[in-house]
């Protein structure tokens, strides 16, 4: 248990994040933050408002101080460890007149500093970059975010000759970047931190390996942490692609066909694949037999990443530390089948004052667990 307690911290601001006055962080009733490894992550501000003298007395004061397009830094103290909760844009700002004195509330809504890539549609040339380094370049335009990109580059690198072939973006950023990785199973994220003012945006396969975070514990009395936990599992998705292609190289037609699921392990059964695809993913036209191979796999890796799903809610002052999403995290008590590593999809964080607790989302490709042990 914590006995160092939990504190917030907002940083606000039109172009450079400040600190802001007291009176807004005294209003500040509630926050909810979620963190997605696919789509952009949010948060949701609510302020308890009124009308105080004659600083109020044309508008609330505090509408002056939070307003759309501003930059929001959140940051937890959590058992003496600060942690860059959010850093996002504020998207929608809500006024609630309330019918009584001390009922008005501001609820504030915002996106991670992804919502800057969706401003503009972009018409570009991506001349002889592969995907790994045109990832690079886009997030070059958004250094004034403090972006650091991480970028794992697929297995086959294959740069676009200027006589095959030239990339072209029709798209915004976003789109672009995600369409990127969605051809080799591959996901796009901005996670804050590891200090306020710098955002990581990673560019890869989901982090299925590393050290586990602590265990979420189920049903076993003192023990236990989670207050909800629920576990589901469909076979049914398992997907293997097969077919053929054109190849651009040879003008040949070449077979193409995906193995079972290339993530790093995290159970111990998984299931065998029911569904044939016989429709490469699109578009592969003007591709080689190998790169059609690579886009096939990424159908298979993604089908099997979420046969196996749990969601729940964690008490963070039990559990002792805050959950981690993009990360892998133990299971237990929840029986041999479902007890185990699982990948954490999503977290949304939801603070109110005396309450601390976490919705968490988690998924695995099958049943059984590798690891005798987990960590408590």
């Amino acid at each position: 248990m914590s006995l160092l307690g939990v504190r917030l911290s907002l940083l606000i601001g039109k172009t450079v994040p400040v600190p802001p006055p007291l009176r807004v962080t005294e209003a500040l009733e509630s926050v909810q933050v979620t963190h997605k490894d696919k789509g952009c992550s949010g948060f949701q501000m609510t302020f308890a408002i009124g009308r105080l003298g004659p600083i109020d007395l044309l508008d609330h004061a505090i509408l002056s101080r939070v307003k759309a397009n501003m930059r929001v830094i959140m940051t937890v103290m959590f058992g003496g460890i600060p942690r860059v909760l959010s850093d996002g844009i504020i998207t929608q700002v809500e006024l609630q007149p309330g019918d009584k004195p001390g009922n008005t509330r501001l609820q504030v809504t915002g996106e991670d500093v992804s919502c800057a890539m969706t401003m503009k549609e972009e018409i570009e040339q991506h001349v002889m970059l592969p995907e790994a380094l045109i990832v690079y370049k886009i997030c070059a335009k958004y250094a004034k975010y403090g972006l650091v990109p991480v970028v794992i580059p697929p297995l086959l690198i294959d740069p676009p000759l200027l006589t095959d072939r030239i990339p072209v973006q029709r798209a915004t950023d976003l789109w672009y970047l995600k369409a990127l990785a969605s051809r080799f199973g591959y996901v796009f994220y901005i996670s804050p931190g590891p200090v306020p003012g710098l955002n990581q945006a990673y560019w890869g396969p989901p982090k299925w390996l590393g050290l586990p975070q602590r265990a979420l514990t189920v049903n076993m009395d003192p023990f236990t942490n989670v207050q909800k936990f629920d576990v589901s599992i469909d076979s049914q998705k398992a997907a293997k692609v097969s077919g053929s292609v054109q190849d651009g190289k040879t003008n040949k037609k070449m077979p193409v066909e995906s193995l079972s699921s290339m993530r790093p392990p995290l159970a111990v059964e998984r299931p065998t694949p029911t569904t044939m695809k016989t429709v490469l993913p699109s578009p592969c036209s003007g591709l080689t037999a190998q790169q059609a191979k690579s886009r096939a796999q990424g159908v298979t890796d993604a089908s099997f990443d979420s046969i196996v799903k749990a969601r729940g809610m964690l008490d963070t002052i039990r559990y002792n530390d805050l959950l981690q999403p993009r990360k892998l995290v133990g299971v237990r008590g929840a029986g041999l089948q479902f007890d185990g590593l699982y990948y954490v999809t999503q977290v949304t964080h939801q603070i109110k004052r005396g309450s601390y607790v976490q919705n968490f989302e988690l998924e695995r490709e099958g049943l059984g667990s590798l690891l005798p042990i987990l960590r408590p």
